[in-house]
C-alpha cells in the first residue's frame, strides 16, 4: 500500500507534540536527550521512504504522460488514418477511462485536479464505460468477421499490415498486457468466454515480456483463464491453469474454492461422451448461421458472381431521364441481373460531400431500429450515427435529390429525406430488407413501400465497409462519389427478398454514406406495375446462379 502524504505529515505532528510535551524535562539531563536522536531517525527514515513512494509515483505519471504524449503527436499527423485504425481508437478510449482512472486512485494529488479542470472546459469530452465495451466488442466483431489473429492485432497489424499515418513511415502501436487484460475482462463481462479467454492469454504472455506496474497481477490473469476454461467446458484445463495459480499463491481462496466444481465438470463431461459412445451431435444449422457465414465470406471478398450473369453484365453512359444527361452522361455499371443492381459513378461532387458532411455532423444521433411494439431502439446489429437533412433547408441537398431523379427516372414526390451516416469503431449493420414485409407490424405510409434504394458512398474506406447481398454472393466495395442502387420490390409491388443486405464492418478508415428511399406512390407511369409476383425467366436464373467462391 501507499502511504498518503498526509499519514506522513500526521506523523511529524504528533512528533513534534510528544517533543513538545517532554521539553520541560529534556533539557535538564543529557541522558534524556539521547532518544531523541532514535525520534529524529525515525522521521528520517520516514521521509525518505516518502521521498522514495513520491518518486516512483511521479515516475508512472511521466511514464503516462510519455505515452499519451507519443500517441497524441501520431494521431495530429494524420487524424483521419489515426483514428480509422480500430486499435487505436480501442486504447485511445481505454487510455482515457481505465487507465486514467488508475492514474488518479495511484497519484491522488494533480491528476484530480487535472481531471477536474478539464472537466469544466468547453469541447472536453470523456469517454464512458460503454464507450470502452463498445470498442472491444468492435475490435472482436472485425476479428471474427475478417479472421484476424489476435497475436497480429495485439502487434498493431491488420490484416499483416501496420498502420500508423500516410505521412511517416508505418509504426506499429501495439497492444500492451493491460490493452490485452482490459478486452479480456471486458468480453468476459458480456459473455464472450471463448475470445476472452483468447485475449487473457495473450495478456499472459505480454505480462511476462513487460516489466510494468499495472492494476493487476499475473495471479489474476491465471484465475480468469482458469475459471474462463470452465465456462466453456473444459474442466481439466480449468484444474491445470489452477495448478500454475498455486504455484504462485498457494493459499489463492477463490481458487481453492472452485476446485470441487472444476473436479465435477470433468466428471460430468466424461459421463455424458460414455451415455452418448464418444459421438458428437452436430446441429442443424439455422438459416441465420448460414447467412452469418455468407455474409463474412462476402465482407472478405471471398465469393463472386456466377459466370452465367457476369458475362451478360454492361457498362454504359447513361443519357436519358433529363435533357442535361446528353451534355454529362453518367456512367453507369451494371453489377447484377434480377435483380437489377447498379453502381452510377461520379455524381456526388467533394464540395458536396463536404457541405453534405458539415450539416449532418451536429444532427448525428445513434442509429436506430424498429422495435417489436412499432417504436425506434438502439441495436447492436447496427453500429453507427445518422442525420436525415431536407431539401428545403439547403440547395445542395436539392441538387442530389434532383440527380437521383435524373439518373434513376423515379419522382422524389414520395422520397424519403437524406439521411447520412457515418460508421463508428467496427461499424456495420447486419442483414435485412429496405422494404416493409407483410409479417412485419403495419408500415403506416400513405406513399406506400419502398420501391427503390439509393445509396451514396461519400468516403475511402481503407479496409471493409462493403455492402453485401447475402441470397446474391454480391459484395460492393466503396468507391467515393458513387451511388448503389436497386428496386427492392417486384413489378406487382411485393417484396423482392433477393435484395435482403448488410453493410459490413468497417475494419480501416471512415465509412461514411447517405440513403435516399424512394416509395412507391407516384411511380405508377414511370415504374408501372404488373400482377406477376417474378417473372419465370427471371426465377429460373435465381435457381440456377448461386453464389460461389473465388477459386
Amino acid at each position: 500500500m501507499h502511504h498518503k502524504p498526509m499519514l506522513y505529515v500526521a506523523c511529524i505532528v504528533l512528533a513534534m507534540d510528544w517533543w513538545a510535551w517532554t521539553s520541560a524535562e529534556l533539557f535538564t539531563a543529557i541522558s534524556d536527550l539521547e532518544p531523541l536522536l532514535e525520534t529524529q531517525k525515525k522521521i528520517i527514515d520516514d521521509l525518505n521512504d516518502y521521498v522514495q513512494k513520491e518518486e516512483k509515483r511521479l515516475g508512472v505519471l511521466k511514464k503516462q504522460i510519455n505515452a499519451y504524449n507519443r500517441e497524441h503527436e501520431m494521431a495530429m499527423a494524420d487524424i483521419d488514418n489515426y483514428l480509422g485504425n480500430p486499435i487505436n481508437a480501442f486504447t485511445l478510449i481505454k487510455r482515457l477511462t481505465t487507465d486514467f482512472n488508475f492514474i488518479q486512485n495511484r497519484i491522488k494529488l494533480g491528476t484530480a485536479f487535472v481531471g477536474n479542470e478539464t472537466s469544466n472546459i468547453i469541447n472536453v469530452r470523456y469517454p464512458t464505460d460503454e464507450d470502452l465495451t463498445g470498442a472491444a466488442q468492435a475490435l472482436t466483431r472485425l476479428q471474427n468477421t475478417y479472421q484476424l489473429d489476435i497475436k497480429e492485432l495485439a502487434q498493431g497489424r491488420l490484416n499483416g499490415i501496420i498502420y500508423s499515418g500516410v505521412s511517416q513511415p508505418a509504426v506499429s502501436t501495439p497492444l500492451t498486457a493491460s490493452d490485452c487484460y482490459e478486452l479480456g475482462r471486458i468480453l468476459y463481462n458480456v459473455k464472450d468466454y471463448k475470445n476472452s479467454l483468447r485475449w487473457m492469454e495473450e495478456s499472459l504472455v505480454k505480462y511476462k515480456e513487460e516489466n510494468e506496474d499495472y492494476n493487476f497481477t499475473e495471479v489474476d490473469i491465471l484465475e480468469y483463464i482458469s475459471y474462463l476454461f470452465y465456462l466453456l467446458d473444459d474442466g481439466q484445463k480449468a484444474l491445470e491453469w489452477t495448478t500454475k495459480l498455486f504455484s504462485i499463491d498457494p493459499n489463492h481462496q477463490r481458487a481453492l474454492s472452485n476446485i470441487p466444481f472444476y473436479l465435477k465438470s470433468v466428471a460430468e463431461k466424461k459421463a455424458r461422451l460414455q451415455n452418448n459412445n464418444t459421438e458428437v451431435m452436430v446441429e442443424e444449422e439455422t438459416f441465420l448461421q448460414k447467412e452469418k457465414k455468407v455474409y463474412e465470406a462476402l465482407c472478405r471478398g471471398e465469393m463472386i458472381v456466377p459466370s452465367q450473369i457476369s458475362r451478360k453484365l454492361k457498362c454504359s453512359y447513361l443519357t436519358k431521364n433529363h435533357p442535361f444527361l446528353k451534355l454529362a452522361p453518367i456512367k453507369r455499371e451494371q453489377i447484377y441481373i434480377a435483380p437489377d443492381v447498379f453502381v452510377y459513378h461520379g455524381v456526388m461532387s467533394d464540395e458536396e460531400i463536404k457541405c453534405i458532411k458539415d450539416m449532418a455532423k451536429p444532427r448525428f444521433k445513434r442509429a436506430t431500429v424498429r422495435s417489436a411494439n412499432g417504436g425506434v431502439m438502439s441495436a447492436d446489429y447496427r453500429i453507427s450515427k445518422s442525420a436525415w437533412l431536407t431539401d428545403e433547408e439547403s440547395e445542395v441537398v436539392a441538387r442530389v435529390s434532383q440527380r437521383v431523379a435524373d439518373f434513376t427516372g423515379l419522382t422524389m414526390a414520395s422520397a424519403e429525406l437524406l439521411q447520412v451516416v457515418n460508421y463508428g469503431i467496427g461499424g456495420h449493420y447486419d442483414s435485412h430488407y429496405d422494404f416493409t414485409l407483410k409479417t412485419d407490424l403495419p408500415y403506416e405510409s400513405a406513399d406506400g413501400n419502398r420501391i427503390a434504394t439509393v445509396l451514396f458512398y461519400m468516403s475511402e474506406v481503407a479496409q471493409g465497409g462493403a455492402t453485401v447481398f447475402t441470397q446474391l454472393g454480391l459484395s460492393v466495395f466503396p468507391v467515393k462519389s458513387s451511388a448503389l442502387v436497386w428496386l427492392n420490390l417486384h413489378p406487382s409491388g411485393e417484396g423482392d427478398l433477393s435484395t435482403r443486405h448488410a453493410a459490413c464492418p468497417v475494419l480501416r478508415g471512415s465509412k461514411w454514406v447517405s440513403n435516399k428511399w424512394i416509395h412507391e406512390s407516384g411511380q405508377e407511369f414511370l415504374a408501372p406495375c404488373n400482377l406477376e409476383y417474378q417473372r419465370e425467366e427471371v426465377m429460373r436464373k435465381i435457381i440456377k446462379a448461386k453464389p460461389r467462391a473465388k477459386e
